[in-house]
């Protein structure tokens, strides 16, 4: 009666998980494959496609504009990665006090994470607008005589989209600070306050150790986040991805390619598949650096 009982419920738990799995194979599983089959092929939007091997990645290394595309995400990924490493933990030193109306500020650091994209790059469009109140401002106080081109000049648009991503990831990052602190031993303070450490030096001494594997755990995602860049260039640039295209991102390029009726899919999953691999690798070397900081 056991072994009947065994063998009729083995599969029980695969029928609670199923649903998931189905949705994880449709949706995630299965475009992955399928994107990885186009970029070996000439399929159009339409359909149809023949097997090319590696032209698609031959035309990828003659092409200007993912060489571009390339420059723009990395250079995005190495200016965002420091100020979302420092400046939320630095946030989240000051808003775990327990003082009076310390929730407010952690709500105020908080809401520009759960506003929609389409919201937060019509906000800043409108403040960085050539009429918009950044400028009316500096005019009104004679810094300057005509508008700032924040968003038509290639670089400046292209900062202000970095300024955005970080205005907008504080309260993300903060939060995973916040639960990273909880975790370090209050003992450690007060023997490094015994010693005659201030606040600077317990900063340094105590509080950086304890949270490198979260400080790595963030550039990881910030970095990621950051090579994967689309919203905040997109909607400052009002779709153009800067003066002629030059502050289109490697998204912003799938994205042109791919789409239309006119549109290469077999070229652009080949530049997704090289997103993929180029995230992937990001991943591996936080993976690395994580356990060698365990091994500490």
């Amino acid at each position: 009666m056991r072994s009947s009982a065994r063998v009729t419920r083995w599969y029980t738990p695969w029928l609670f998980l199923l649903p998931g799995l189905a949705v994880v194979v449709a949706f995630s599983l299965a475009p992955f494959v399928n994107m990885i089959v186009l970029a070996f092929t000439d399929a159009t939007a339409l359909g149809g496609g023949r097997f090319t091997g590696l032209a698609n990645f031959q035309r990828m290394l003659d092409d200007p504009k993912f060489w571009l595309a390339l420059r723009n995400s990395s250079l995005y990924l190495a200016c965002i990665v420091p100020p979302l490493v420092v400046l939320p933990l630095l946030i989240a030193l000051l808003v775990q006090k327990k003082l009076p109306g310390i929730t407010f500020f952690r709500t105020a650091f908080f809401t520009p994470v759960i506003a929609s994209a389409v919201v937060v790059g019509l906000i800043w469009t409108w403040l960085l607008d050539s009429q918009g109140l950044v400028n009316n401002v500096l005019r009104a106080l004679g810094w300057i005589s005509r508008p700032v081109p924040f968003l038509t000049d290639e670089w400046l648009l292209l900062f202000s989209a970095m300024l955005v991503t970080v205005w907008k990831g504080l309260g993300y990052y903060m939060i995973i600070y916040l639960a990273a602190l909880g975790n370090v031993p209050n003992d450690l303070h007060e023997a490094a306050q015994v010693d005659g450490a201030g606040p600077v030096r317990r900063f340094f001494a105590v509080t950086v150790p304890a949270l490198r594997p979260t400080m790595v755990l963030v550039a990881a995602l910030s970095a990621v986040n950051g090579f994967r860049v689309f919203s905040e260039i997109y909607l400052l640039s009002g779709g153009s991805g800067g003066p002629g295209g030059a502050d289109t991102s490697l998204v912003m390029l799938i994205q042109q390619t791919g789409t239309g009726l006119t549109g290469n899919v077999g070229y652009a999953s080949a530049l997704s598949l090289v997103l993929f691999v180029i995230t992937l690798g990001l991943l591996l070397v936080t993976l690395r650096l994580n356990r060698r900081e365990e091994a500490l």
